[in-house]
């Protein structure tokens, strides 16, 4: 059953989502077929207070509201899916778990393969009209994986070390 949000919820779910949209749609850097940005730490975060559901859910609304407002791109609802998706993978990895190095590591392997290096270049080869076979989809796709992978991995078990996430999930529970 998933829990209701109060007030000081929604709140807190509106300024990650403002975080996320500032940190993807200002300060991401974005190109056609790549696009690198700190936003995971937001969604780190909002997996940690809220669970998989609801951080899917804020996930998709941050979605939504970036388009709406600095869209870069074509609107396109594979990539709405793609945020549910890893709002649930960041709720199931870090609600009321221990940030430790398996579940940091493990969390960004599965966002890169299943979002990244699966489902973001079908959405990009259905936009574009380009072959999956293309390197304009897989080169700078597969250079960012290897840099990527080691450092959000790392940041993310920082995260955890230095984040009061137990006494915000403490609160959250609480209230």
């Amino acid at each position: 059953m998933k829990k209701k949000l109060d007030a000081r919820s929604i709140t807190t779910m509106a300024l990650l989502i403002a975080m996320m949209v500032t940190l993807s749609r200002v300060l991401g850097i974005e190109t056609q077929f790549l696009k690198v940005s700190f936003t995971f730490v937001p969604e780190i975060i909002m997996g940690m207070i809220f669970g998989p559901f609801w951080t899917g859910i804020g996930m998709v609304v941050a979605d939504f509201v970036g388009m709406a407002l600095l869209p870069k791109a074509p609107y396109f609802i594979g990539f709405t899916l793609n945020a549910f998706i890893t709002g649930t993978i960041y709720g199931f990895f870090f609600y009321k778990k221990e940030i430790t190095w398996k579940n940091s590591i493990q969390s960004v392997l599965v966002i890169t393969v299943l979002i990244n290096l699966i489902l973001t270049p079908l959405w990009l080869s259905v936009m574009y009209n380009v072959p999956l076979d293309s390197w304009i989809i897989w080169a700078p796709r597969l250079i960012k994986a290897v840099i990527w992978v080691p450092v959000q991995s790392i940041l993310t078990y920082f995260l955890g070390s230095v984040l009061p996430y137990k006494r915000w999930v403490a609160h959250f529970n609480t209230h």
